[in-house]
């Protein structure tokens, strides 16, 4: 067979996530960089997809990998448990600030909070409360593209498509104070998360099985960071209500904003159920997973005796040796204190982006930041949907060498656009002024684009 030199559709074999656009194709990488086979170098400002926290080319992790692989890559978790399922739940249990949480691994995000919902509806079944079954999630919000998962997602452009065969799911507005009409009074329901009570004394407690949040906002809200005290109220109203809390830290756990978990930074916030994935296999795997304090399992342990949730590859000793060589190389290397430091330095030198035209906000935590675009400063209006500005953008910043994050749709469910940073925490400080140069010539050449073809003034 002869070698595939093609790397667009329809002439490559591969099914792309992208069908109308070439991809480069990244041949290795180190550290922050990423090397196509053109001699091209790309600053990975995104880690991928919020995925490479600890950088590009570890060896031990390789290592880690293929060392279990060739002992055993994988047994039934139905059946058999394994030494590095054991081992890296066990460093979970200790990272995680609550005692007694369990780990239950899975491949993905979307998977992990699929299994999520689903161990908040059993719980409440075997204990006796068939009637709770609705998740109340928020808007903007974002939590994967299984079909429980999306259906908790508050993502207009995919939901069109698939929106007969979601369930629905009660929403309440993101605490996002940019775009919140509140402007910071103290009794906003949306900015203290007191919405959360309206909306289960609306749908009635006795139908509500379960509360979804990402604590530090993702993608959908560009890194927004609520209030102190929004997750202590929200854990209040849960308890009084008898509602499961369940914090979706896949994107922006496992030491991505400064703390092992995002929930971390605020007082008084335990959760129920957390679930992980990008970060704690540093991209070396696709891995992810539900941790469960131990009232949530007590009534299914009594009962059934099992999750109703069957994944092939769940507890894979393969995968869950690439998390276990992960994670300790984070301890090792003190990467989540890293985050905090060198973070305060990325979120410093970014906000000097807020003077170029069409940036209406830059915020973040750590090593995840957002930068929201707009049309007009002042009135924080929105470009229009149709000129696509954040994908114009980010190949714009692919050309200048940078990889960044899209996001669309945060205004209004269509319009608004945004641009993601979330590095490796090994980036060197030096590496965060090219990130700021490359970003700024980026939407220098985007707006001048724009405007040659009357989209922009």
């Amino acid at each position: 067979m002869e070698p595939v030199t093609k790397t667009q559709y329809p002439d490559s074999p591969v099914f792309y996530r992208a069908l109308d656009k070439a991809l480069p194709k990244i041949v290795r990488a180190e550290g922050c960089r990423l090397y196509d086979d053109a001699g091209k170098e790309y600053l990975d400002a995104s880690g991928g997809a919020f995925v490479v926290n600890v950088g590009h080319g570890v060896r031990e992790i390789a290592e880690a990998i293929g060392a279990q692989a060739a002992k055993v890559a994988y047994v039934n978790g139905t059946a058999f448990t394994s030494e590095p399922a054991e081992e890296l739940a066990a460093e979970l249990s200790a990272l995680c600030p609550w005692p007694g949480f369990k780990s239950y691994f899975l491949s993905s995000g979307s998977e992990a909070v699929e299994a999520a919902l689903k161990l908040a509806r059993q719980y409440w079944v075997e204990s006796g409360q068939s009637g709770k079954h609705k998740i109340i999630a928020r808007t903007p919000g974002y939590h994967g593209n299984t079909l429980l998962a999306l259906s908790a997602s508050a993502r207009g452009h995919y939901k069109k498509l698939y929106g007969d065969w979601l369930v629905k799911c009660p929403m309440i507005p993101a605490p996002y104070p940019y775009r919140c009409s509140c402007a910071g009074a103290a009794d906003c329901p949306a900015c203290t998360g007191r919405a959360l009570e309206e909306a289960i004394s609306r749908e009635g407690a006795d139908s509500v099985a379960a509360f979804i949040a990402e604590p530090v906002g993702g993608s959908s809200t560009g890194a927004s960071v609520p209030r102190p005290e929004y997750f202590k109220t929200v854990r209040e109203i849960c308890d009084r209500r008898g509602v499961l809390f369940v914090a979706d830290e896949v994107l922006c756990g496992a030491g991505r904003t400064g703390r092992w978990l995002a929930l971390e930074h605020f007082q008084g916030a335990r959760p129920d159920i957390v679930t992980m994935g990008k970060g704690i296999s540093g991209g070396y795997v696709p891995l992810s997973a539900v941790l469960a304090a131990p009232r949530v399992l007590e009534p299914i342990a009594r009962g059934s005796g099992a999750l109703k949730h069957a994944q092939t590859f769940s507890h894979v000793p393969t995968i869950c040796a690439a998390g276990l060589a992960a994670v300790r190389y984070i301890n090792k290397h003190q990467l989540v204190a890293r985050a905090a430091s060198v973070g305060a330095v990325l979120q410093r030198k970014l906000a000097a982006l807020k003077d170029l035209p069409a940036v209406g906000d830059v915020r973040g935590l750590g090593m995840l930041a957002g930068v929201e675009f707009v049309k007009d400063k002042a009135s924080k209006t929105p470009f229009p949907r149709s000129l696509k500005f954040a994908e114009a953008f980010t190949a714009a910043a692919r050309d200048a060498g940078l990889v960044v994050w899209p996001n669309v749709g945060h205004a209004d469910g269509d319009n608004g656009d945004l641009a993601m940073i979330a590095p490796p925490f090994v980036i060197p400080e030096a590496e965060i002024d090219l990130l700021v140069a490359r970003f700024s010539a980026a939407l220098t050449q985007t707006l001048d684009s724009l405007s040659a073809k009357g989209g922009v003034r």
